[in-house]
């Protein structure tokens, strides 16, 4: 990856998913766990409330697969840009 345009097209795409991933993690950690925890709260899901369930596991399980689908997208990433460590 030597030209400078295939350098800033592969930052601009890393930090495009960082900022996604980010945002899906906010709105789930905060905006299921805190805000929308009210509307939430009539959906039980294994014994509790959906709102308590994503305040206390959800955003969890969620930031994990959210690192699993980056390591996944990034190698993707840079195999396409020709920066992978192969």
């Amino acid at each position: 990856m030597a030209d400078t345009s295939s350098s800033n097209a592969y930052w601009a795409a890393n930090i495009r998913i960082i900022y996604i991933c980010l945002a899906i993690w906010a709105i789930v950690s905060y905006g299921f766990g805190i805000l929308l925890r009210p509307v939430l709260s009539s959906i039980a899901v294994g014994g509790t409330d959906l709102g308590f369930w994503f305040a206390q596991q959800g955003s969890i399980v969620v930031f994990i697969a959210l690192i699993f689908f980056y390591a996944a997208y990034m190698n993707k990433l840079d195999r396409q840009f020709g920066v992978d460590e192969q």
